[in-house]
C-alpha cells in the first residue's frame, strides 16, 4: 500500500530549478521536428512517408524508454539513471545536429527519444528529497516547465532554421540538455536506490514484445488515413497487434520482475490516471494539430492566410498557459485535491473545444481557444500525475508515473492521427483545402471525448496533503483487519 517515506536530504531550490532548465532544455529539444518538418523534407529530399517517420519515431522510442527508466530509476536510483540517460540524450541530438541525411537524423532521434524518460526520473528524485505537500508543488513546476519547453521550442524552431540552419535548431537545445544535467548532478544529492538488484533480471521478453506492441500501433494510426488502398496490409497489422499485446499480457503476468507490473496498473488511483490521460491527450492533441492548420488555411477560404512566424505569434499565449498550468495544478493538487483541479481543467478543455467548434471566425477565437485548452490539459496532466505519484509506494514512482507518460504518448498520437485523417477524408480530389466541416467535426469529436472523462473523474478519490496521512492509515488499518 501507499508509503511515505521521510526525504533522507532535504534539497532547496535551486536543484528544483535545475530540473526544471533540465525539462525545458529536454522539451525544447523534443519540439523541434514538427513545425519545421516541410523544411527538413525540402532539404533531406525526403517523402511523405519519410517525413510521417521522422515525426513518430521520436513518440515510439520514448514510448518505449519510460517505462524502461522508471524501472530503473526505482532500482538504481533517479540521480544516476536521469544523468546517464541525458548522456544518451546529447549524443543524440549532436548526431541530429550534424545529420547530413535521413538516415543519420533518424538515428538521432532514436537517442533522442530517451530524453521522455526523464519526467519519471525527476518525479522519483522530488519525492526522495522533499516532504509530500512540497513535492507535488515541485512535481507540477517541473512538468509545466517541460510544457512549456516544448512549446518554446516549437515557437523557435522556424526562425532558428531559417536564420541560421537547421543543424542549428538541434544544435541550441543540445547544449542546454548538456549544461542542466551538468547542473543537476552537482546540485542534486545522491538517493539510494529504491530496490535490491537481487529482485530478478531485466524483463527483456516484456521490452520485446511491447517495442513490438507500440510499434505496431503507430503503424496502424498511420496506415488507418489509406484503409480504402491498402485494407489487406492494416488489418494484418491489427490481428499483429492483437498478438503482441496478447502475448505481452501474458509474459508480464509470469515474469518475477516485470518490465511493467500489470497488478499496478490494476491501482484505481493508477488505471483511472491511465484512462483520463488518453481522453484528454487526445482531446488536447486535436487542437494541436487542428488550430495551426485552421490558421494557415487560405484567406480566400475560410482561413487566415498565416506564415509560420505569424502562427508562432499567434500560438504563444497558449504557450504561457501551459507553462503556468504547471505550478497552479500541483498548487491546486495540494490545496484542494487532484479531482477537483482535473475537473476544472476537463470543464475548462470541453467548453473550449466546442466554442472552437462553433465559433472560429476570427484570429482571437483561435487564441483564446487553444490557450484555454493548453491551460486545461496543465491543470489534468499534473494532477493526474501527481495522484499517481503519491498513491504508490515511494520505491515505485518512476514505474507508476511512466506508465501515465506513456499513456500521454499514445493519447497524443491517436489524437493527431485521427484529425489528419479527418482532414484527409474532408479533401476533396485534386484540392489542396479541406472542407471547414472537417475541422468542426474534429473539434466536436474532441470535445465530447473530453467530456466524457468526467464520468471517471467522479470516481476518483480527492485527497489533498492534508488529508494523505490519515487516508494511508485508514487503508493500511483497512488491510490490517
Amino acid at each position: 500500500m501507499p508509503t511515505t517515506l521521510a526525504p533522507s536530504v532535504r534539497i532547496g531550490k535551486a536543484a528544483v530549478g535545475a530540473l526544471g532548465m533540465l525539462a525545458v532544455a529536454t522539451g525544447a529539444l523534443e519540439s523541434v521536428v514538427t513545425p519545421t518538418l516541410p523544411l527538413l523534407q525540402r532539404e533531406l529530399d525526403m517523402s511523405p512517408a519519410e517525413g510521417a517517420l521522422l515525426s513518430i519515431v521520436l513518440l515510439i522510442t520514448g514510448a518505449l524508454i519510460t517505462p524502461v527508466a522508471g524501472k530503473f530509476g526505482d532500482r538504481y536510483g533517479g540521480k544516476r539513471v536521469l544523468v546517464r540517460l541525458m548522456a544518451v540524450v546529447s549524443v543524440g541530438g549532436l548526431v541530429s545536429a550534424l545529420a547530413p541525411n535521413l538516415p543519420v537524423l533518424l538515428l538521432g532521434q532514436v537517442l533522442q527519444g530517451a530524453m521522455v524518460g526523464a519526467l519519471p526520473l525527476s518525479f522519483i528524485l522530488v519525492r526522495e528529497h522533499l516532504p509530500a505537500g512540497e513535492s507535488k508543488v515541485a512535481i507540477g513546476v517541473v512538468s509545466g516547465l517541460f510544457v512549456g519547453g516544448g512549446m518554446a521550442g516549437t515557437l523557435a524552431a522556424g526562425p532558428v532554421a531559417e536564420g541560421l540552419s537547421r543543424h542549428w535548431m538541434f544544435a541550441l537545445p543540445t547544449f542546454a540538455v548538456i549544461g542542466s544535467t551538468l547542473l543537476v548532478n552537482r546540485l542534486m544529492p545522491e538517493d539510494p536506490p529504491g530496490r535490491s538488484d537481487d529482485e530478478g533480471g531485466i524483463d527483456w521478453a516484456g521490452l520485446l514484445l511491447l517495442s513490438g506492441t507500440l510499434v505496431t500501433l503507430m503503424l496502424v494510426l498511420a496506415l488507418a488515413p489509406d484503409i480504402a488502398s491498402r485494407p489487406l496490409v492494416l488489418v494484418a497489422l491489427v490481428l499483429l497487434l492483437a498478438a503482441f499485446v496478447s502475448g505481452w499480457v501474458a509474459v508480464e503476468r509470469r515474469a518475477a520482475a516485470p518490465m511493467v507490473d500489470l497488478r499496478m496498473l490494476a491501482l484505481p488511483a493508477v488505471w483511472k490516471s491511465c484512462v483520463l490521460t488518453f481522453l484528454i491527450c487526445v482531446g488536447t492533441s486535436a487542437a494541436v494539430y487542428l488550430v495551426p492548420q485552421l490558421f494557415a488555411v487560405s484567406e480566400d477560404a475560410y482561413g487566415f492566410g498565416a506564415d509560420a512566424t505569424a502562427i508562432g505569434f499567434f500560438l504563444l499565449p497558449g504557450a504561457v498557459a501551459a507553462t503556468l498550468a504547471g505550478p497552479l495544478g500541483g498548487i491546486g493538487a495540494r490545496r484542494f485535491g487532484s479531482r477537483a483541479v482535473v475537473a476544472t481543467g476537463v470543464v475548462l478543455m470541453a467548453f473550449g473545444l466546442l466554442a472552437l467548434a462553433a465559433v472560429h471566425t476570427e484570429v482571437w477565437h483561435l487564441v483564446v481557444g487553444k490557450a484555454l485548452i493548453g491551460l486545461a490539459n496543465g491543470l489534468c496532466v499534473t494532477a493526474l500525475v501527481t495522484t499517481t505519484a503519491t498513491s504508490v509506494d515511494q520505491s515505485d514512482t518512476g514505474i507508476a508515473t511512466s506508465l501515465v507518460l506513456v499513456t500521454r504518448v499514445i493519447g497524443f498520437a491517436v489524437g493527431v492521427q485521427l484529425s489528419g485523417a479527418l482532414l484527409t477524408a474532408a479533401t476533396p480530389s485534386g484540392a489542396d483545402i479541406p472542407a471547414e466541416s472537417a475541422f468542426v467535426t474534429g473539434f466536436v469529436i474532441a470535445g465530447a471525448l473530453t467530456a466524457l472523462s468526467l464520468l471517471v473523474v467522479r470516481t476518483m478519490n480527492n485527497r489533498t496533503t492534508n488529508s494523505r496521512t490519515t487516508n494511508i492509515r485508514t487503508t493500511n488499518r483497512g488491510v490490517e483487519e
